[in-house]
């Protein structure tokens, strides 16, 4: 036994040492198969942390295709491929993808273009692919056939090969001309427009069956036809007439599209010159014309002529005779067909602007707006901007504003600045690209690198778009400041004497004026909306003043004139110039030479809520509290030889929520007028609050400013009331109903809007009664009662008969017509 005891002890020693490591390798295995079953791949996991995820260009797409492809998939797992119903996936690319039916006029003609654009640059290199005669024509034709229902575009471009057709247009999302630009990554000259591969398939928005034509180089002709049902066809084509080269698409349009097929919805509601303009190539529609023809007379005609003309005179016959000499013709109207040029504007954005003139700038915006009248547009600006982002921009200054520029200024999206992709029509439904108060400039702007949705009708939210914005801005603000600088009526009377005249100043003068005439309303918004640009808005005000002699002045203007030790920039608002310069609030400042601007336009109340200086001078409100002109050195001894006069007037004002009653500074000739504190509504303000449609007058109580009455301390009537209440300060009714009346009368000379009309007019009988030396308890003679005649009252009952039997009459007849 003790043989066996050893060796079992240390066997099972053995044993023990290894079962704790094996122990731990299982464990470990365990947690290493946790991990992966607990914490698979999420979805909700920044695959790759990709910027810019929602936008559609090549590169993000490549990006997230790249950092997809780091993850794989385990080993052991069974792998399936994801399916999809072909018919519905066309369903949702047809029905979903566009807004407008009008887009596959523009889907198709841009596919055309690319194929054009292609066999140009393959062009470059070898001129044998181009071909001879109208083959070698790069042209887009539409055509119509309103008797089939046919809608037909046809290009010379490259043309497709059978299997360019099945990969291209049988492959949903395979755009042909991608594969195009990464096969010639070389090129710089290349400036195709598709890029999604999903525009043909728009076709079936007006369609229930396409047939494509398509005849390559390298390949015989084919045609591809599918009615969008999730199957397709291709065939040698050996029964339609020979293309050479090219694509032409046969759209069999539905019913509810017919009227696709009248030249003039394609003109007038300009699909093609709305969406296509300014392609390369040219675009063409077969049109019909009627043009007058003379043809011969028929003879049957002639022969009834001459049967009725037996009993004519011999002078007759012989006139028949020599007619009958010369042959005889009708002037008949007759339809022929030929081609027309849809899209002659050239796009001149793409050109150098040193090498653009005038007169094509003015062509150009004359399409741009359809605006054909003599008017030049007063200024524009033609820039490409390069960098992070790169596009090319035309802006134009209108002559005429708009008769509904400002009418739903919040309310609508629609933009003058049109976008294009690559000279492609996308939008000008949005406002990304411009802010509203900008909204009255024409324009276009060109890129290539803006990220669009698929269907290329929208633009998605991205970092550029602000890039864009202020470049724009700038430019645009650039430009309305050049029309100032260039215009002779701007510039000083010093630079006046400096400057000669050049033969510009007569073209250039008065042109800002006119501007401002238009859109300075916007100018003003601006400086309401864009804190950004705030000051070089101000720069760009003008206003008329006390010192502007009737003519426009700006705020560069004003500081030059302004009195040494003058602080602030004076200013009052009221309804016209012609009621403000009549205010008691200019006495004092005008007979101390001080200059003020008038703002008559209701905007300018919330203009100056948000423009509070400029150039470090601040702007005071010469009817609101804080107005200072210099120091007065009597002014302590005037409030305290009027303490009890303002103290006795402010407790007999105290139904009127009269604040306080102060010594004026502001004030010469008049006794006394009513100011608002400086951060509440001035007298203006209220008056325009309360003539909105829906206003609250209980809500609006709390805005309003505290009202002050500033009194004239060298006003004969002032002074003859200081002394009646140092006398007696316990007056009679009379006093104080003259001291209410003054103080109605200064809320209406001041601007304000009496609450108690009635009371006021009775104060003012009162008045005039007292200056007549008419007792005031004298009543009003009474009017005596004459009694109503039998006649009178027998005419007055046969009229309300007569009244009511035509009431009853007009009743019966809107009965019947209803």
């Amino acid at each position: 036994m003790r043989k066996w005891t050893i060796p079992s002890a240390l066997l099972l020693l053995c044993l023990l040492c290894l079962l704790p490591d094996q122990g731990r390798k299982i464990h470990a295995n365990a947690e290493g198969d946790s991990e992966e079953l607990v914490n698979p791949p999420k979805v909700e996991e920044k695959i790759g942390a990709v910027p810019n995820g929602l936008s559609t260009d090549s590169d993000v797409a490549k990006r997230e295709a790249e950092s997809i492809s780091r993850r794989t998939l385990r080993v052991n797992a069974e792998k399936f491929q994801f399916q999809a119903e072909v018919s519905r996936l066309m369903d949702i690319i047809i029905n979903s993808l566009y807004s407008n039916k009008d887009i596959f006029l523009r889907e198709l003609i841009s596919n055309a273009s690319d194929a054009l654009d292609k066999i140009r640059f393959l062009s470059l290199t070898d001129k044998e692919v181009l071909g001879e005669g109208d083959t070698a024509k790069l042209e887009i034709q539409i055509k119509l056939d309103k008797e089939k229902k046919i809608l037909s575009i046809r290009d010379r471009g490259i043309g497709m090969t059978k299997d360019d057709l099945i990969k291209n247009l049988g492959t949903i999302a395979k755009s042909g001309t991608s594969a195009f630009v990464e096969k010639m990554q070389s090129s710089g000259d290349l400036n195709l427009i598709g890029q999604f591969g999903v525009g043909f398939y728009s076709v079936y928005l007006v369609a229930d069956y396409v047939e494509v034509i398509s005849k390559h180089n390298d390949d015989k002709q084919y045609v591809w036809e599918s009615k969008a049902d999730g199957a397709f066809a291709i065939s040698e084509d050996v029964w339609n007439e020979p293309l050479g080269r090219g694509t032409e698409i046969r759209l069999h349009l539905r019913e509810e599209a017919g009227e696709y097929l009248e030249e003039a919805k394609l003109k007038i509601d300009e699909l093609v010159k709305r969406y296509s303009e300014f392609i390369n190539f040219p675009i063409y529609l077969w049109a019909s014309k009627e043009v007058d023809v003379e043809v011969s007379a028929d003879e049957d005609e002639s022969n009834d002529e001459e049967e009725s003309s037996e009993s004519s005179s011999s002078e007759e016959e012989g006139e028949d005779d020599d007619a009958e000499k010369k042959p005889k013709t009708k002037t008949v109207k007759e339809t022929s067909y030929d081609w027309e040029l849809l899209n002659d504007v050239k796009a001149i954005w793409l050109r150098n602007p040193k090498e653009v003139t005038e007169e094509e700038y003015t062509k150009f915006y004359q399409s741009l707006a359809k605006d054909f009248s003599e008017e030049k547009p007063l200024a524009w600006s033609h820039f490409a901007a390069e960098g992070d982002v790169e596009f090319k921009a035309v802006l134009f200054v209108p002559p005429k504003a708009p008769q509904d520029l400002y009418e739903s200024y919040y309310n609508t999206k629609k933009s003058n600045l049109k976008l294009y992709v690559r000279r492609v029509f996308i939008s000008d439904e949005f406002d990304e690209l411009l802010p509203k108060y900008l909204n009255f400039l024409m324009g276009l702007v060109d890129s290539d690198t803006l990220p669009l949705n698929v269907s290329r009708e929208m633009l998605q939210q991205h970092s550029s778009l602000k890039t864009i914005k202020k470049k724009l801005i700038r430019k645009a603000l650039d430009m309305i400041r050049k029309i100032a600088d260039e215009d002779p009526d701007e510039s000083n009377d010093k630079d006046n004497k400096d400057v000669e005249k050049s033969s510009d100043d007569d073209e250039n003068k008065g042109q800002y004026a006119k501007f401002w005439n238009e859109f300075g309303k916007s100018i003003k918004l601006g400086i309401i909306e864009d804190a950004s640009n705030r000051n070089r808005l101000a720069k760009l005000l003008r206003f008329e003043s006390t010192k502007s002699g009737g003519k426009l002045a700006s705020l560069d203007q004003y500081i030059s004139r302004m009195r040494p030790g003058q602080k602030d920039i004076f200013y009052i608002t009221g309804n016209s110039k012609e009621q403000l310069e009549k205010s008691p609030f200019l006495e004092r400042l005008t007979k101390k030479n001080y200059e003020v601007i008038f703002f008559t336009d209701p905007v300018d109340e919330y203009l100056m809520q948000y423009l509070m200086d400029y150039e470090d001078k601040k702007f005071q409100n010469v009817s609101k509290e804080g107005l200072k002109l210099g120091k007065d050195s009597k002014i302590k001894d005037l409030k305290e030889s009027f303490k009890d006069l303002t103290k006795w007037w402010k407790s007999a004002l105290a139904s009127e929520n009269v604040d306080d009653v102060k010594i004026s500074s502001r004030l010469a000739d008049t006794p006394c007028v009513v100011v608002t504190s400086k951060y509440g509504w001035s007298a203006n303000m209220e008056r325009i609050m309360s003539s909105q449609t829906l206003s609250d007058a209980n809500k609006q109580a709390y805005m309003r400013g505290k009202r002050v009455l500033e009194i004239n301390p060298r006003h004969p009537i002032i002074k003859e009331l200081r002394e009646r209440v140092v006398k007696d300060s316990e007056m009679d009714e009379s006093v104080k109903k003259t001291a209410q009346l003054m103080y109605q009368t200064a809320l209406m000379e001041s601007g304000f809007m009496l609450s108690d009309p009635k009371d006021f007019a009775y104060n003012i009988y009162n008045s005039v009664k007292s200056s007549l030396n008419i007792s005031p308890d004298a009543a009003v003679e009474e009017e005596d009662e004459v009694e109503e005649t039998e006649a009178e009252s027998k005419e007055e009952a046969s009229t309300s008969k007569v009244d009511d039997t035509a009431a009853e009459a007009d009743d019966d007849n809107v009965k019947d017509e209803l």
